[in-house]
């Protein structure tokens, strides 16, 4: 069972790594053809756009054709009468000369088809990791016998199997790639972070035996964290539309995704704190003990009710909003390693 798991780990890291890099040439892609499509050259001053390829070319060859033809008056109202009538044959193996030999105006037309089959393959590995640590956490707790999340490795990869699920998520609603890749890449570094901390399937120590309140507790910190991670990609990537040429995303979509993940993260970290609690007075007697772990986690509430705050009421939105967005999510890191810096009641967690 633990051979499973360490292969379910690693292959989780793998598709987490060809998901992000298959999500990166989708973007790159796009801009790509963006780029091309804005500078492509005119190929007729009185026609600046190119989009329907053989119209285009017969209004060309037709107008060529007016300019060195004089066609008298009768003729005029004839053509004119019969102008919905279709093109010739000629004039369409005119056409077809024309094309090829201005490849320079075709060329930014371009098939979108291998963009969309790298997305799709991009979105099933990430399916497919997600399927692999949910693997990894049964088989954790089947070897544990008790909820695996109570230490470290256990919590980084609960983490990644939240914040995969979130990615996938705000996909699906916002249809936004850039925010799966950062959300990947904090996936990417957490399971690593797992892979260099040894999962310990030792009995449980007694502050840790009450499986209800530790369930709730540590359940509703990953949940929240996972929130957390969407509104942090949101606010990076608002922050770095401006630098990023031809983007299509607008700032206000990533500003919309960084408030709602908020909105979901505040409730499931006001659940977490209150069953932490309870949990606190259970194991140490105690409803609060300014604990280092316990004091990040109020600090981290306060910056997501002070952004919450100073947006609906205050009207903050844009640079300011977004800034307190990743200082958020800082605490949120924090809240989780503090414990390696300063000890305390959760230093075996």
């Amino acid at each position: 069972m633990a051979a499973l798991a360490q292969y379910c780990l690693i292959g989780t890291l793998v598709f987490i790594v060809i998901a992000l890099v298959m999500n990166l040439v989708v973007v790159a892609s796009q801009n790509r053809v963006t780029r091309k499509v804005v500078a492509a050259p005119k190929a007729d001053e009185e026609e600046p756009e190119l989009e329907l390829v053989g119209a285009t070319t017969a209004k060309a060859t037709t107008a060529k054709a007016a300019a060195t033809t004089k066609v008298p008056a009768a003729a005029k109202t004839t053509t004119k009468a019969t102008s919905t009538k279709p093109v010739p044959a000629a004039t369409k193996v005119a056409a077809a000369e024309a094309v090829k030999a201005a490849p320079a105006a075709t060329a930014k037309v371009e098939p979108h088809g291998t963009s969309l089959s790298v997305g799709s393959l991009a979105t099933g590995f990430t399916v497919v990791a997600w399927l692999l640590v949910t693997v990894y956490l049964i088989a954790r707790w089947a070897q544990a016998g008790h909820f695996p999340l109570i230490n470290m490795n256990g919590y980084a990869c609960g983490l990644v199997w939240v914040i995969l699920a979130a990615a996938l998520i705000a996909f699906w609603r916002f249809r936004v790639r850039l925010i799966s890749v950062v959300a990947l890449c904090v996936a990417a570094i957490m399971t690593i972070y797992a892979t260099t901390v040894e999962f310990a399937a030792d009995p449980l120590v007694p502050a840790l035996q009450n499986s209800v309140l530790l369930t709730l507790h540590v359940g509703f910190a990953i949940v929240g964290s996972g929130g957390a991670c969407v509104a942090f990609a949101g606010a990076v990537m608002y922050l770095l539309q401006p630098h990023i040429p031809r983007l299509k995303t607008s700032r206000a979509t990533f500003d919309e995704i960084s408030y709602k993940g908020a909105v979901v993260t505040f409730p499931l970290w006001t659940i977490m704190v209150l069953f932490g609690a309870l949990w606190a007075n259970t194991a140490w007697g105690t409803y609060w003990s300014w604990d280092p772990k316990e004091t990040a986690a109020l600090v981290t509430w306060l910056i997501y009710a002070a952004y919450l705050h100073a947006r609906v009421v205050g009207g903050w939105r844009g640079t300011r909003s977004a800034w307190l967005q990743v200082l958020a999510f800082v605490a949120v890191l924090f809240t989780l390693f503090g414990n390696y810096f300063f000890g305390g009641l959760h230093s075996y967690a």
